[in-house]
C-alpha cells in the first residue's frame, strides 16, 4: 500500500513557499539569531494615477524586452536550472542541488518497472529518465509519459548512476568496465577497462570522461573512442564520483586524503590533504569551498584555491557515520549519518543550523531543490524536509526500500527503488 500524506508544521516553524526571497531571509535570521520566531514585513505598494506611455515608448519596451529575454534564453543554457540532471548529484561540482521549487501538492504521474532492483538515482535529459539496474540493464524511458524508449543489457551489473554529456551516456559496472552508450538509440559506441569495481559515476571534462575505480586510479578516456588519455593513482580504493572545480577534479579516498588533480594532464595540483579517516563520499563544490564527509564522523570543508582546512565539524553527542555524499544551496550543507540524522550546517562556521532525526537510517544523499530537502530512506519514506529549519512537510511511503537518491528535472521528481519501480512526482 502507498500512502502519501502531508506533516502538519508547528506554527513558528510555517514554511511559505510563496516567495523564495521570504524563504531565504527567514533562514538567514535562524541562522544568525537562533529563534524560531520569524517575520516577513514588506510595504504595501503605492498606488498612483500615471499618464498613459507614448507609441514610443511601447515600441522601445517590447525591443527591449525581447532582448532581455534573448540575454536570459543564453544564460541558462548548459545549467542545471534548464531543466536537466545529467549527473547523479545533479552537476559537475556535484552539489546535489538545483534552484527549483516543486509544486506543494505533488502526486505520482507514472510508475516504470525495471526488471532488477535500482540502487543508483535516475539522470534525466532532453525529457528522458536514463536507469541502470542491479543485473546490468540500461533503460531509456519517456520522462512525461513514462514509457521505455530502449534497453540494452550488459553482462554484470551496476551499483552507480549513469552520466550524460552531448548524447553520450557513460557508466561504469561491477567488473571495472566503463560503457560508452549512445543516447538516443542506446547503441554502444565504445568500452574500456580498469582494473576493478566502479563505485563512483562518471564526469566530464570538454572531450574526455573522468572516472574512478575501486583499483585505486581515476581514469579519463577520450569521448570520441574510449581511449586512455591519462590516469591518476591514489594509494587506495576510489568510490566517489570525481568533482569538478575550474581547471581540476577533486577525489576523497578510502586512503584519507583528498585529492586536487590537473584536468588537462592528470597530475596532482597540491599535496593531498589528509582527511582524517577514509571516505566514499562524494565532495561538494560550491564557489571556492569543497566539502566531504569522512565515514568517522567528520564533515569538512576546505578552500580548494588555498589548500586549508576551513572547519570540521563532529556531532559531540554522539559520533556519527558518514557514507553518502553531501549537498550544498547558498549557506547550508546537508549531510546524513548512518546514525538516521539529516544536519545543516552553516557553510562559513560548520555550525549545527538544525537537525532532523529519521526512523531509519537513509543510505541515499540528500538533494535539494528550491527551499526543500529531500530525504529518501531506507524504511521506503521520501520525505521533504524544510531546508530552513528542517520541519517535515510531506512524506510518501512504500513498501520497500529507497537505496538511490531521487533526481529533479522540469518540475517534477524521479525516484527508483529496490523492487525496481520508478516513480514520477508532479503536479496532478
Amino acid at each position: 500500500m502507498f500512502v502519501a500524506s502531508t506533516a502538519q508544521a508547528d506554527a513558528n516553524h510555517e514554511v511559505t513557499n510563496e516567495s523564495g526571497i521570504k524563504a531565504d531571509q527567514k533562514r538567514q535570521n535562524l541562522i544568525r539569531e537562533g529563534s524560531p520566531r520569524l517575520y516577513n514585513t514588506y510595504p504595501a505598494p503605492l498606488a498612483y494615477d500615471a499618464p498613459a506611455p507614448s507609441p514610443m515608448f511601447l515600441m522601445f519596451a517590447r525591443s527591449y524586452a525581447v532582448i532581455s529575454l534573448g540575454f536570459l534564453i543564453l544564460a541558462s543554457i548548459g545549467t542545471s536550472e534548464a531543466g536537466d540532471w545529467p549527473l547523479p548529484r545533479a552537476d559537475l561540482a556535484s552539489t546535489g542541488a538545483v534552484t527549483t521549487e516543486l509544486p506543494d501538492d505533488l502526486s505520482v504521474i507514472w510508475e516504470f518497472k525495471a526488471d532488477e532492483a535500482i540502487e543508483a538515482t535516475p539522470v534525466i535529459v532532453d525529457d528522458t529518465v536514463y536507469l541502470a539496474d542491479a543485473t546490468g540493464t540500461l533503460y531509456a524511458v519517456d520522462a512525461k509519459l513514462g514509457t521505455e524508449k530502449w534497453r540494452l543489457t550488459t553482462e554484470l551489473g551496476f551499483t552507480t548512476g549513469p552520466a550524460v554529456q552531448d548524447g553520450l551516456l557513460v557508466i561504469g559496472d561491477l567488473d571495472g568496465i566503463v560503457y560508452a552508450v549512445d543516447a538516443a538509440s542506446g547503441k554502444e559506441r565504445w568500452k574500456a577497462v580498469t582494473k576493478a569495481e566502479i563505485s563512483g559515476s562518471a564526469s566530464f571534462d570538454r572531450d574526455h570522461a573522468l572516472i574512478t575505480s575501486q583499483d585505486g586510479n581515476l581514469y579519463a578516456f577520450s569521448l570520441a573512442d574510449g581511449k586512455l588519455v591519462w590516469t591518476y593513482e591514489t594509494q587506495d580504493q576510489v568510490r566517489c564520483s570525481p568533482t569538478i572545480a575550474g581547471d581540476r577534479t577533486f577525489l576523497g579516498g578510502c586512503d584519507g586524503k583528498l585529492h586536487s588533480v590537473n584536468l588537462k594532464d592528470g597530475k596532482s595540483m597540491s599535496e593531498p590533504l589528509p582527511l582524517g579517516g577514509p571516505t566514499g563520499s562524494t565532495p561538494a563544490v560550491q564557489g571556492t569551498k569543497a566539502f566531504l564527509p569522512i565515514m568517522d564522523g567528520a564533515v569538512i570543508a576546505f578552500d580548494w584555491e588555498t589548500n586549508k582546512e576551513l572547519w570540521r565539524y563532529e556531532d559531540e553527542e554522539r559520533a556519527q557515520e558518514y557514507r553518502s555524499s553531501p549537498a550544498v544551496k547558498d549557506d547550508l550543507v546537508i549531510v546524513s549519518s548512518q546514525n538516521k540524522q539529516v544536519d545543516a550546517l552553516n557553510t562559513e562556521t560548520g555550525k549545527r543550523v538544525w537537525r532532523h532525526t529519521l526512523r531509519r537510517r537513509a543510505d541515499a544523499s540528500p538533494i535539494i531543490a528550491g527551499n526543500d530537502c529531500w530525504i529518501a530512506a531506507t524504511d521506503g519514506r521520501l520525505l521533504r524536509l524544510s531546508l530552513i529549519d528542517g520541519t517535515e512537510k510531506w512524506q510518501y511511503e512504500i513498501n520497500g526500500q529507497f537505496l538511490a537518491s531521487p533526481a529533479i528535472a522540469n518540475d517534477r521528481l524521479y525516484v527508483a527503488d529496490d523492487k525496481g519501480i520508478v516513480r514520477c512526482f508532479g503536479k496532478p
